[in-house]
């Protein structure tokens, strides 16, 4: 019998559910990590919450151990590279708190517009400043989503019932989708302008970090409202403050920070500024919920070997899994390149095979491709859910398999269409083992995909690749492999370098500054 730790406090109800699904249970908490060590031996899965921190030693120690769960979102207390090294699957509950974080969203949209935590403050001090606190309606006010996926789509659908007019950005909602939602959806520019309230909905990667930057926060509308129960850093916290002193912004309400506990911030004491500390997943309803997905994930992997919401292993069977490994990796690495690269919405994408790989289950392949490719903005997105989320924003998926031969033995080609046509990239397997990239944007090439590079767009021109290896040279920038691709001579190249380190912002602005450069991006893999 499959027997399973609960080591952080979580609702009766898992533990009845292991027990019901034939699954032996021990509830014990508040271990220190040297106590959890001496114990995890026994165990073959570990339900947590956010206190347990499964670090590499409760890895080695956990000879038994096959599956992780985390009843609830991050999994910031997982060590996801040693687990999936050590063949643990990790498993989150991604869901289970969607509609008690877009409630508390729209709890702190209405203290913003009626000034309830400053009112409540002044009343119970004994006064009684009627005509300090001139709140505003939210009837008829535009409300800027950014992030349109489960979270926020509740959350329109809740502005909606308050008579508000929604608009939103997110890369992946279709047209088709956002009619189905109610929202319009909108650039980051046109959101920007005007709404009159903003709410955030986006995991923090990359191309989200900072989306309310300085920059950003300047070209909002006077007197906007600003909302964050997402994730700390999405905004700049400096800037955010210095509209609200300037009377720009009229309020913010943030329940997330980028440094937690936020006990000393500097937004503290700003006008209109609203806080709360990570409140939103806190609801009874919520942690119900999440005690009882975590328990059934587990128990079914457990029990019957299947797997949800893993954020490591992809859906296979034993039989499959040797053959579509190289294939996946491959796919995954082409989603991830086409995702870094094709900036603006995503109406659709196709995935084709041809050669060996059309012979193959298609289905691990096209997952790999959508997990690569929203992976760029997502960090919870995985092999298993990508499916999910990409009908979710109503992203067109295509399958296509021919039979045809072509120059390589197999290919994998995907293809996005965007606002600025269709974007397409292709790859083979070397040795039938090592992914290999062999078309960019309609040019040839022959690259690896691995670790950080460096991608340039420029004219074909003689001396170019001289200035950009100096410039590099003087920057301290090691190039481990170089290569280069070309429509025509004198026409359009394309590089791809690979480099030792992650490629700065201020590394990508001088090499945009060469002569001859017309686009400059960092990549990793």
């Amino acid at each position: 019998m499959p027997k399973v730790l609960i080591s952080d406090k979580m609702d009766p109800k898992a533990a009845q559910i292991f027990r019901e699904r034939g699954v032996e249970v021990d509830e014990i908490t508040g271990k220190t990590p040297d106590e959890l060590a001496a114990i995890i031996g026994e165990y073959d899965g570990l339900a947590i919450r956010s206190s347990t921190k499964v670090t590499k030693a409760i890895l080695d120690a956990a000879p038994r151990l096959k599956v992780v769960g985390r009843a609830g979102i991050g999994v910031d207390n997982v060590d996801i590279p040693a687990a999936s090294a050590k063949g643990v699957v990790v498993m989150n509950t991604p869901f289970g708190n969607s509609i008690t974080t877009a409630e508390h969203a729209i709890a702190l949209m209405f203290a913003l517009a009626r000034q309830l935590p400053e009112a409540d403050a002044s009343t119970q001090a004994g006064k009684w400043e009627k005509n300090r606190f001139m709140g505003v309606e939210l009837t008829s006010k535009t409300l800027g989503l950014i992030g349109a996926g489960n979270i926020g789509s509740i959350v329109a659908d809740r502005a909606r019932g308050l008579k508000m007019k929604v608009i939103a950005y997110d890369p992946f909602l279709t047209p088709e989708r956002a009619i189905e939602m109610g929202v319009e959806k909108v650039t980051i520019d046109e959101l920007l302008a005007r709404a009159d309230f903003i709410t955030l909905h986006t995991p923090l990667t990359d191309q989200t970090r900072n989306i309310l930057s300085a920059e950003n926060l300047a070209r909002t509308k006077p007197g906007v409202r600003i909302i964050n129960c997402a994730r700390g850093g999405l905004i700049d916290e400096a800037a955010l403050k210095a509209g609200l002193e300037s009377g720009h912004i009229a309020g913010a309400a943030l329940d997330v920070f980028v440094t937690e506990p936020a006990t000393d911030s500097p937004l503290f004491g700003a006008p209109n500024f609203v806080s709360t500390p990570h409140l939103g997943a806190s609801t009874s309803e919520a942690q119900v919920n999440v005690a009882i997905q975590v328990a059934e994930q587990m128990a079914d992997y457990l029990v019957s070997g299947g797997v949800t919401n893993a954020l490591n292993v992809p859906s296979l069977s034993a039989e499959e899994a040797p053959k579509l490994k190289p294939y996946m990796a491959l796919a995954e690495k082409l989603g991830s390149l086409v995702g870094q690269l094709a900036h603006g919405a995503l109406s659709g994408i196709s995935i084709e095979v041809e050669g060996a790989a059309a012979e193959l289950n298609q289905k691990p392949i096209t997952s790999a491709v959508l997990a690569g490719l929203m992976r760029v903005h997502s960090d919870t997105v995985n092999m298993v859910n990508a499916p999910f989320l990409a009908k979710e924003r109503g992203l067109d998926v295509r399958e296509v398999r021919h039979d045809r031969e072509g120059d390589y033995h197999t290919l994998v080609r995907v293809t996005v269409k965007t606002e600025a046509g269709d974007r397409s990239v292709a790859g083979t397997l070397f040795g039938n083992a090592a992914p290999r990239l062999v078309e960019l944007f309609g040019i040839k090439v022959e690259a690896d995909l691995a670790g950080y590079m460096l991608y340039v767009v420029n004219e074909d021109a003689p001396g170019f690749i001289g200035r950009l290896g100096s410039l590099l040279g003087e920057e301290d920038v090691n190039i481990g492999t170089f290569h280069l691709g070309r429509r025509n001579t004198g026409g359009e190249a394309v590089l791809l370098l690979s480099v030792d380190e992650a490629v700065t912002p201020e590394l990508i602005e001088k090499v945009r500054g060469l002569a001859g450069v017309k686009t400059v991006r960092g990549l990793s893999f």
